[in-house]
């Protein structure tokens, strides 16, 4: 009988050792510091800080005789997709249905699709600036017909909190640029859903 505690007694203390070092394990692994950051995801935690409503006139250059220059613009910016997704929605009063951007990352690169009131999907990849403070999204691919022209670069630059600017380049048939800058400033820290 003795020896049958003593094998019950050894077989408990076998296993508080292995629960022990398991929990010792995975205490250690918690702390182990997370990999840096790429600059990809950087860049991409910076723009979706940019989440909300926002509002400022667009100038256009050169320009165009059915878009008036100081036209005011409405943005809203949402982080979607369990974070995985920030959608940029733009509307003017003369146009309350204007086209959609989605940036997101993938593997190391920050992208950026635009579903364009032109009827394509231009692709673009980003390009952080040194400081943080600016995203240059260039042409990669298109989807679709260029027919009435396509988005070939957009430019965010965070100023603060509450403003932050944005130049489209759009180029028209004939590959003629139009390029348009957005003042913006912050309306609500709300994204419209």
């Amino acid at each position: 009988m003795k020896s049958l505690r003593f094998v019950v007694f050894a077989i408990l203390v076998s296993f508080s050792c292995v629960t022990f070092a398991q929990s010792t394990e995975q205490k250690s692994e918690a702390k182990k510091p997370q990999a840096p950051k790429s600059e990809a995801q950087k860049a991409f935690e910076k723009l979706k800080t940019l989440a909300g409503q926002w509002e400022g006139p667009v100038n256009l250059q050169p320009p165009q005789p059915d878009m008036a220059n100081g036209k005011p613009i409405h943005v809203s910016m949402r982080v979607t997709s369990l974070g995985n997704l920030l959608t940029h929605e733009m509307t003017s009063p003369d146009r309350p249905d204007d086209p959609i951007t989605t940036i997101y990352l993938d593997g190391d690169k920050l992208l950026l699709t635009h579903y364009c009131d032109a009827g394509n999907r231009p692709r673009m990849v980003a390009r952080p600036s040194a400081d943080g403070k600016t995203v240059e999204f260039n042409f990669v691919d298109i989807s679709g017909s260029t027919q009435y022209g396509h988005m070939r670069r957009a430019v965010f630059t965070t100023i603060d909190e509450n403003r932050h600017t944005e130049d489209w380049t759009f180029v028209m048939p004939g590959d003629k640029p139009v390029e348009a800058h957005f003042d913006l400033k912050r309306v609500s820290t709300v994204a419209a859903k």
